[in-house]
């Protein structure tokens, strides 16, 4: 990082003002206004913020995450991301420590750049560690180019719950040693470009039915069962080494005295469980302050952000009352601790040593999802020789797949009926699924009258499904009446190419689904 000074010397020159705006890192976005990115750039200066997390635009963030306000659509995204991260630099006292959320790419949050598949979708590589390695290098590769130096990821979320609501296919799966290889692999390719990580969400979300986004979920479970899976991959990680420990909103009653304060802001949990019991003494950030698990509990502006900071967080994300929140801190915490949390920020700027290199291309993942692609493509019902048996028949290929967001609920009955009278005199059907959404709110985006369709179809024909999307979906279809159905986990055209292949006898399939399906239904 540029204009770096050593952590010894910045705890001795910066004042205790400039130290406590140094913990703040609230969101920025790319799709801001010009007045909105000056009013940032007067906050970075004027307060001496530490960091920035970016995000695509205020429709997009954390709480909206129930899509009610319309995303812009900026094909230009990744350039303004640039030459923000720059304008915003040049603002700072000190320089900023620019993260994002790009589980999977930069693509997450910006259009036009670079998308690698899903954790479920590397979950299902079995013995692969090698491809999650160059998928973690490659996602750096693009921070890089951007300006960005921590990437919030990966999940390590062992997700046991199959109606997670958030977690889901950003999981690694539910086998909590799976979890470790492949999440292991993840921060060892990004580390190797010299880009920061963060494990989340501890001490883990993975068995909750509530969105953290909109609600606090509860997780009721004896701290020997935590510390036997939820807590497990953080440890292990913990113990290979990692740069940051997210810590989400979440209520553990077994791990605190207070049950109905969230683990974000729980001494209990963060000083107690993480830092003392689990050895951590790295970097620990809040998940988004802003999200309605606790943003909707603390009404006075700077509260939350003094408790996250008190309760054992450095780094305080998406806080929204930063000057509230200094003030706060300033008046309560003490100077030893204030110098604990800058000596770990410090440290942590200093090993971000990326350069804003300007000259430095974003990757191109196609050969390498093609490579996932062969390695997760899952045979989840049926055998090799069915669909070769199959092949052989006159059937008939089905593709349901919808695109654009513009067809009303009219328009997709209507296409129903029409696919109704298409099979009406066919017996084999190759079925081709992609789920309207990757996201199982609202079933996925089904309609009920879509899946009654489908699994009609399944019941009273020989089909053979492949599905491109998220495998959860498969619980709402009668998959062990087809003749054989396909997990691709992709929509994107390595993944197509590949399940083609496979169709026409090429190529097999060697992937294993990372979670109990049965569970689910």
């Amino acid at each position: 990082m540029n204009n770096m000074i050593p952590t010894k010397e910045a705890i001795e020159k910066l004042s205790l003002t400039e130290k406590v705006g140094q913990l703040f890192m609230p969101a920025a976005f790319i799709n801001d206004t010009e007045e909105e990115i000056q009013q940032l750039e007067k906050l970075i200066s004027e307060h001496h913020v530490g960091g920035l997390c970016f995000f695509h635009s205020k429709a997009s963030a954390a709480t909206n995450f129930e899509g009610k306000k319309k995303v812009v659509v900026n094909e230009n995204s990744f350039d303004t991301l640039k030459s923000l991260i720059k304008r915003y630099q040049k603002a700072a006292t000190y320089p900023l420590l620019i993260s994002i959320d790009a589980e999977w790419g930069l693509a997450m949050r910006i259009e036009n750049t670079p998308q690698y598949p899903y954790a479920i979708t590397l979950g299902a590589n079995i013995d692969n560690e090698p491809l999650v390695f160059e998928v973690g290098k490659q996602i750096a590769k693009d921070c890089k180019a951007a300006g960005i130096h921590w990437n919030l990821s990966p999940v390590v979320d062992v997700n046991i719950n199959p109606n997670n609501p958030v977690i889901g296919y950003r999981s690694f799966g539910d086998d909590k040693s799976n979890v470790v290889t492949m999440a292991t692999a993840f921060v060892k390719g990004t580390q190797s470009e010299g880009v920061l990580t963060s494990i989340k969400h501890f001490p883990g979300h993975g068995d909750t039915a509530t969105d953290s986004h909109l609600g606090l979920p509860v997780i009721d479970k004896s701290k020997e069962e935590l510390i036997e899976n939820e807590l497990y991959p953080f440890q292990k990680l913990i113990d290979e080494g990692v740069d940051s420990v997210m810590v989400g909103h979440l209520s553990v009653p077994a791990l605190t005295k207070n049950a109905s304060l969230p683990s974000s802001i729980n001494k209990d949990i963060i000083t107690g469980i993480l830092r003392t019991e689990m050895g951590f003494d790295g970097m620990v950030i809040s998940d988004a302050l802003n999200m309605h698990a606790v943003s909707k509990h603390y009404p006075v502006k700077g509260e939350l952000e003094w408790l996250a900071f008190d309760a054992g967080n450095d780094v305080l994300c998406f806080a929204e009352h930063i000057e509230e929140g200094i003030q706060l801190i300033l008046k309560n915490a003490t100077e030893a601790q204030i110098n604990k949390s800058i000596e770990r920020i410090w440290q942590l700027k200093e090993k971000a040593t990326t350069k804003e290199d300007s000259t430095l291309e974003l990757t191109d993942p196609s050969s390498l999802n093609r490579k996932i692609a062969e390695n997760s493509l899952t045979l989840h019902h049926g055998t090799a020789a069915d669909i070769a048996a199959f092949k052989t028949t006159n059937f008939s290929t089905l593709t349901i797949k919808r695109f654009g967001t513009d067809q009303t609920k009219q328009d997709i009955l209507d296409n129903i009926l029409e696919m109704k009278k298409e099979v009406e005199q066919e017996t084999e059907i190759l079925l081709l699924l992609t789920p309207p959404q990757i996201k199982p709110t609202n079933k996925f985006g089904f309609f009920d009258e879509e899946i009654d369709f489908i699994n009609n179809l399944i019941t009273t024909k020989n089909v053979v499904l492949y599905h491109f999307g998220n495998p959860y979906a498969l619980k709402f279809f009668s998959t062990e009446k087809t003749t054989a159905t396909v997990i691709a986990y992709q929509n994107f055209k390595e993944f197509q190419d590949v399940a083609t292949e496979h169709f026409l006898g090429s190529i097999e399939a060697k992937g294993k689904l990372p979670f109990n399906i049965e569970k689910s239904i």
